[in-house]
């Protein structure tokens, strides 16, 4: 004959909790951020503006001399020569860089 013990079937639910933690963790470090940053990098491509002091992501430097309605600029990186670019490759933290007052410096 056999004898069967009843065992208690572990719960599911530790795991869940676990699982659970674990995406909200991954949500508000990794994914919210990085949307906060897209959107932020969105409304500075809209705000652009003649004359606005720009850095492109593969660092160019230059003047914002035209902004053209297919999503393009035209920036002037030397007195007379032009450059016509995609406003998704202006850089936004090189720009707020370098269009930041400078701080004096006190001894």
């Amino acid at each position: 004959m056999h004898s069967f013990i009843l065992q208690a079937q572990p719960s599911a639910t530790p795991q869940l909790l676990i699982l659970g933690g674990m995406i909200v963790v991954f949500y508000f470090f990794m994914i919210r951020p990085q949307a906060q940053k897209a959107k932020k990098a969105k409304k500075f491509q809209e705000d652009l503006q003649k004359g606005d002091k720009i850095v492109t992501i593969a660092g160019i430097h230059g003047i914002i001399n035209k902004v053209n309605e297919d999503n393009t600029i035209q920036i002037e990186v030397s007195p007379g020569s032009f450059m016509k670019i995609e406003k998704s490759a202006i850089s936004l933290e090189w720009s707020e860089q370098i269009n930041k007052p400078a701080v004096p410096t006190t001894k």
